[in-house]
């Protein structure tokens, strides 16, 4: 057995799946949030447990598409070293959208009436 050098570089490619799904779920809860407010009937559906209303059904969207992405990119990306500054723009762009769709003055913007 040689032991594991200091200077060996591993990888990136899993470190990269799990900063992509991470924004990709921030996205879908943003998103969830606008459709919620833009629709009663999809308000109603992501009702799953009354006492919290929709929110349950807006983060559970947002944490199977982070998990479901996750394993997706995961096995893409696995044992490949990939470009981390484009990864990481892309990540930050989706939670950006991410946050501005849980944003107050934004998704009241889609309220129907």
């Amino acid at each position: 057995m040689t032991p594991q050098t200091m200077n060996e570089e591993l990888p990136n490619g899993p470190v990269v799946a799990a900063l992509i799904a991470g924004g990709l779920g921030s996205a879908t809860i943003g998103l969830m949030t606008v459709l919620a407010e833009a629709s009663q009937s999809i308000m109603n559906a992501l009702n799953w447990w009354n006492p919290a209303g929709p929110l349950t059904g807006k983060t559970l969207v947002g944490v199977i598409i982070f998990f479901v992405s996750w394993i997706v990119l995961h096995f893409i990306f696995r044992g490949k070293n990939v470009n981390f500054a484009r990864a990481a723009t892309i990540a930050l762009i989706l939670l950006g959208l991410g946050i501005l769709g849980t944003f107050p003055p934004f998704f009241k913007l889609f309220a129907g009436e």
